[in-house]
């Protein structure tokens, strides 16, 4: 059953031929009685059969092919017969289709006044027949009326489910888009926290390797130091990498241990003393009593932190030095780093620089912005390079 419904779907047209053929065949059956001549018969029920049979190719038409057949019937006298079954169907598809309104309200208007022109034409041979007639012209057409109701539903319904159906689609294409944005905040979250760990790292690493290979034949216990704060820099950032990668992983973190822990203000100290390692003067005080932040704003300041210093080794010449600031207050942290060096040039800090550097500095806005914070970041007044921020505890709105 469901391969022959699914035929008769596949074959609309087909499907209307075959009734059109059958309602055209049921015209000629028998002796109908006829008040007209015979070619207008014939006429008239090969113009409804091939309205059926052209229904849903085109409704609209067929509805005005429909008219014209009722106004020949009514001009050449002939009687209503089996064909004109066909005004119920046109009726009932064009309300149905979704076409032009007005081929709607002319098949309801049709419809209503076929019944009463046909009692006028041809009124029924009783005496004082007057009530009757009016009566019998009521009762045929709440056919036409029902026929259009039913088509008119229809059309709303499928109207409604296509509606249902278009929101969907709608809400599945913003769902992906808003998986997408996610997708790209979290991978320019990863490339920040990548170019901080690389950027710190490695630089400590390249610094120490430089002071590793000056000393190495004068002072070789100055050298060993060197090398095993490279090796220990290095571990670092496996540890970080490691984190950071297990992010983009599915399931593969149970195999290759746990996360490492994100950074968090208690390792700003931790951080201060591995570059004063490296031979920077690094002087570091916390102000107010430290206590539990958010996560979000303790590896923000973190960042800030690592990448202030790792400008400094950077941009701030020899003799070089940093203080770092930490200030708690009631309703946030503030940050202060700064250093005596040269300081960067001024195409570091505005708009990134020309040449695509500073990213390190935009990624510190963009991290700050994130927690609803302020950064302010800058040549001092007397040399060198200041960087200032202040984190809430609440992200503003």
């Amino acid at each position: 059953m469901q391969r022959i419904y699914d035929f008769l779907r596949g074959h609309p047209t087909g499907v209307d031929v075959f009734w059109a053929v059958v309602l055209f065949g049921l015209s000629w059956v028998g002796a109908p009685p006829l008040t007209g001549s015979l070619p207008a018969y014939a006429v008239s029920s090969g113009l409804l059969s091939l309205a059926v049979a052209l229904r849903r190719r085109a409704p609209a038409k067929m509805l005005l092919l429909v008219i014209a057949v009722g106004i020949f019937q009514l001009v050449f006298g002939v009687t209503p017969f089996v064909a004109d079954f066909a005004m119920l169907v046109i009726i009932y598809t064009v309300a149905a289709h979704e076409g032009p309104r007005w081929a709607s309200r002319l098949a309801l208007v049709g419809g209503l006044t076929a019944s009463p022109l046909s009692q006028l034409a041809w009124p029924p041979d009783m005496p004082h027949s007057r009530g009757p007639q009016i009566f019998f012209a009521v009762i045929m057409t709440v056919p036409f009326a029902l026929a259009w109701v039913l088509g008119d539903s229809l059309r709303t319904r499928r109207a409604y489910f296509a509606q249902l159906e278009e929101r969907a689609a709608r809400l599945e294409r913003e769902r992906e888009a808003q998986a997408k944005v996610a997708v790209a905040a979290e991978r320019a979250r990863i490339a920040r926290e990548l170019h901080d760990v690389v950027a710190h790292n490695v630089s400590v690493m390249v610094v120490q390797a430089d002071g590793a290979a000056y000393v190495m034949d004068t002072s070789p216990e100055t050298a060993k130091q060197a090398l095993e704060t490279i090796a220990g820099t290095g571990r670092q950032a496996l540890a970080e990498m490691r984190r950071l990668l297990g992010i983009l992983r599915t399931g593969e973190h149970q195999e290759a241990g746990e996360y490492v822990p994100q950074p968090d203000v208690r390792q700003i100290e931790d951080l201060v003393e591995q570059v004063r390692g490296t031979g920077l003067v690094v002087d570091f005080k916390v102000e107010g009593t430290p206590r539990p932040l958010p996560s979000g704003v303790e590896l923000t300041a973190y960042r800030i932190v690592q990448e202030a210093l790792t400008n400094t080794r950077k941009h701030g010449g020899p003799d070089v030095g940093a203080s770092v600031r930490l200030l708690y207050f009631d309703d946030g942290l503030g940050l202060l780093v700064e250093d005596d060096g040269r300081g960067a040039p001024q195409e570091m800090y505005e708009d990134g620089g020309a040449d695509g550097r500073g990213h390190g500095l935009i990624g510190m806005r963009e991290r700050v912005g994130m927690v609803g914070g302020t950064l302010d970041a800058g040549p001092r007044s007397g040399g060198g390079f200041r960087i200032s921020a202040l984190l809430p505890l609440k992200p503003a709105h």
